[in-house]
């Protein structure tokens, strides 16, 4: 069943979301001593090393295009469409602010937390180290749009690089539905893994 647009507003979360600490604390665990609220030369990153000058965003797959997750809402198409691609060139100018700043910043989505946390540190671990990341990384969907000729549920979907915005792809083909990002299952099963991960994490941090 499809969302209306305010069912799905209602559903915004904006700081300390359940991928955001289990990233926290996959973090702190590994000895890397981190930031909270950090103001940046830029935005609110969800997590900040400022001595080395990293910032990290935890990216919702829904609001900031992930290639594999976002799932085009059947109602209010126009809205939702100025929605996702205000979102994605948002985070376009502010990654490359930053970067223009001095900062590396790391930008990882809801998905990847829940199925590859270990990967996730170690592209931390990387950023830290100063390494390029890869540009595939950097893939965003920016509009999605029915394909009625290809068959009943097909759509074509743009997709742009944050860092370079004029380089364009297209894919066409079934639409996504969102699903299987890897969070647990049901209520107590996330609260369970927030608090089994989070509970050893103390409140002040210094980067």
């Amino acid at each position: 069943m499809s969302l209306s647009r305010s069912e799905h507003m209602a559903r915004v979360k904006g700081k300390n979301t359940s991928p955001e600490r289990l990233l926290r604390s996959a973090l702190w665990r590994a000895g890397m001593r981190y930031r909270l609220n950090y103001k940046a030369p830029m935005g609110r990153p969800d997590v900040v090393f400022p001595g080395a000058r990293v910032a990290v965003f935890v990216d919702g797959c829904f609001w900031h295009g992930c290639p594999a997750h976002y799932s085009r809402p059947r109602s209010s198409e126009e809205f939702w469409s100025g929605k996702l691609l205000a979102n994605v060139e948002r985070d376009s100018r502010l990654t490359l602010g930053l970067e223009a700043a001095g900062w590396r910043v790391v930008r990882v989505f809801e998905h990847e937390v829940y199925q590859e946390l270990d990967k996730v540190v170690r592209v931390v671990e990387a950023a830290m180290r100063g390494e390029r990341l890869p540009d595939e990384r950097d893939w965003r969907v920016s509009r999605v749009d029915p394909v009625p000729q290809e068959g009943e549920g097909w759509e074509r979907r743009e997709l742009r690089l944050l860092r370079a915005w004029d380089v364009v792809r297209h894919e066409v083909g079934p639409r996504k539905t969102g699903r299987d990002k890897g969070r647990p299952k049901g209520p107590r099963a996330a609260r369970g893994s927030a608090r089994g991960r989070t509970s050893a994490r103390p409140k002040r941090r210094s980067g």
